[in-house]
C-alpha cells in the first residue's frame, strides 16, 4: 500500500508541472504559435533523451510508437489549441477534464476492466470541480471548439489505455524518448504551416522553452508513463484534474488573479475526486490477491 501510495504522488508530480504551462506560456512566451510552441516542447526533449538511451524502435514497435505519439502529444496538444483558440479558457479546460471519465470507459473495452461505479463518481466529481475551477458565467459555446476538446480528451485518453496495455519492453527513459520524438516529428509540418515565418527566439522565449522541454515534458512524461506502467489507468487519469487546480493557484499567487470561494470548493472537490479514484482502483487491485489466497489456502488444506 505504501509503495502504491508513492508511486501515485510520484505521479502526481507531472500533472501539477504541467499546470505551470499557462503562466511560462503567457509571461516568457507571447506571441508565439502553441503548435509551434507544442513542437519545440515535445521534439528537442525527445531527441535529447535518444542521445542518452541511443536505442530505437524494431518491429511492430515503429507503428505502435507512432500511434501512441499521435494519440499522446500530436493529436491531443492540437485537438487542445484548436479548443483553446475558439472557447473560452474555462470551457477548454473543463473539456478536456472529461479525460478520466473516457479512460473509465476505455479501460474497460481494451483491458477488459469493470466499469465501477465509484470510478464513474470520482471522474465527475473531479470534473464538477475543474467546472468550478476555471468556468465562467458568461463562457460561450462553439461546436468545433467543443468537438475538438472532446477529441483532445479522447486521444489522450486512448493513449493512456494503449500505453498500458502495450508494456513495451524497454526502460521507461526510452519508452518516454521515443513518443516524445514521435509525437515532435509529426507535429513538426503542422508548426512550421501555422507559424511561417518562424520568429526569432529571445533569451526569454529560449528560457520558457527549456522549462517546457526539459521539466515539463521530458521530466514528466517519464513520470506519468512510470504511473501508467505501476498504476490502474483509472487512478492516473484523475490526477490530471491537478493541472488546472495548479493553474489556478500559481495565477493567483504569480499573477495576482482573483480567487473565490467557488474555486476553493472546485480545489476540494478534485482533492477529494483522485481521493476517491485511489480507494476505489486499490480496493478492486487487493480485491482479486485476497480472492487467490483463499483458493491457495483451501488448496493447501
Amino acid at each position: 500500500m505504501k509503495a502504491r501510495a508513492s508511486n501515485l504522488l510520484a505521479t502526481a508530480v507531472a500533472p501539477a508541472i504541467w499546470g505551470s504551462t499557462y503562466v511560462v506560456t503567457t509571461e516568457l512566451l507571447p506571441g508565439l504559435s502553441p503548435l509551434l510552441v507544442a513542437m519545440l516542447r515535445a521534439l528537442p526533449a525527445g531527441l535529447l533523451l535518444l542521445l542518452i538511451v541511443r536505442q530505437i524502435p524494431s518491429g511492430i514497435w515503429w507503428l505502435r510508437i507512432f500511434i501512441l505519439g499521435a494519440l499522446n502529444f500530436s493529436i491531443f496538444w492540437s485537438m487542445l489549441f484548436v479548443s483553446a483558440y475558439r472557447l473560452a479558457g474555462g470551457v477548454a479546460a473543463t473539456l478536456g477534464a472529461t479525460q478520466p471519465l473516457i479512460v473509465v470507459f476505455i479501460a474497460a473495452v481494451v483491458l477488459g476492466h469493470t466499469v465501477r461505479p465509484l470510478s464513474v463518481l470520482a471522474a465527475i466529481v473531479g470534473l464538477a470541480g475543474v467546472a468550478l475551477l476555471v468556468l465562467t458565467p458568461n463562457a460561450a459555446l462553439d461546436m468545433v471548439g467543443v468537438a475538438a476538446g472532446l477529441a483532445g480528451a479522447t486521444s489522450m485518453a486512448c493513449g493512456t489505455v494503449l500505453t498500458r496495455k502495450w508494456k513495451p519492453p524497454v526502460s521507461l527513459l526510452t519508452i518516454t524518448a521515443w513518443q516524445l520524438t514521435a509525437g515532435g516529428l509529426l507535429l513538426l509540418p503542422v508548426a512550421f504551416v501555422a507559424d511561417v515565418p518562424v520568429p526569432v527566439l529571445s533569451a526569454t522565449n529560449l528560457l520558457g522553452l527549456a522549462w517546457l522541454a526539459l521539466i515539463g515534458a521530458a521530466l514528466t512524461y517519464l513520470l506519468w508513463f512510470r504511473g501508467i506502467a505501476r498504476l490502474d489507468p483509472t487512478a492516473v487519469a484523475p490526477l490530471g484534474f491537478l493541472s488546472p487546480a495548479v493553474a489556478v493557484i500559481l495565477g493567483w499567487v504569480l499573477l495576482k488573479e482573483a480567487l473565490s470561494a467557488l474555486q476553493a470548493v472546485g480545489f476540494i472537490l478534485i482533492v477529494g475526486s483522485i481521493w476517491l479514484s485511489h480507494r476505489t482502483s486499490s480496493t478492486a487491485e487487493c480485491a482479486p490477491a485476497r480472492s487467490g489466497d483463499s483458493k491457495a489456502s483451501a488448496d493447501a488444506r
